[in-house]
């Protein structure tokens, strides 16, 4: 059934980042990554409110918040759950893991794509 639910709240999420970012990025032109630009800010707006609603309210159940949370919004952007689990580390006073999770995700994330594209090239 977490498969299910996983698989199905993945493709719904991939769907709506799809939708989204092509009319976002239809217009307003492609100087900027808008389209990916929202999508990562709405994300992060959605997985706020469900974490808040499951941990603090009590109002999603662990089925709820597979779909929803991982699912759903994994499916949408995992800009999303970087954004959750770095505010996360914050609110503990973690700031220097908050720091290099955040920092580190943009900067070792960009390594890994240009080890990527350099492969990539090679393979060409």
């Amino acid at each position: 059934m977490r498969w299910l639910l996983l698989f199905i709240g993945g493709g719904i999420g991939t769907i709506f980042r799809y939708q989204l970012s092509g009319l976002v990025q239809d217009q307003l032109g492609s100087a900027f990554p808008w389209g990916t630009f929202v999508v990562n800010v709405t994300g992060c707006l959605a997985i706020g409110l469900l974490a808040t609603l499951a941990d603090e309210r009590g109002m999603l159940g662990s089925p709820a918040r597979l779909f929803l949370m991982v699912g759903l919004t994994g499916g949408y952007t995992t800009f999303s759950t970087f954004g959750l689990e770095t505010w996360r580390l914050l609110q503990a006073g973690e700031f220097a893991p908050a720091f290099a999770n955040a920092v580190g995700s943009v900067v070792v994330g960009l390594i890994g794509l240009f080890i990527g594209v350099f492969l990539g090239r090679l393979a060409l």
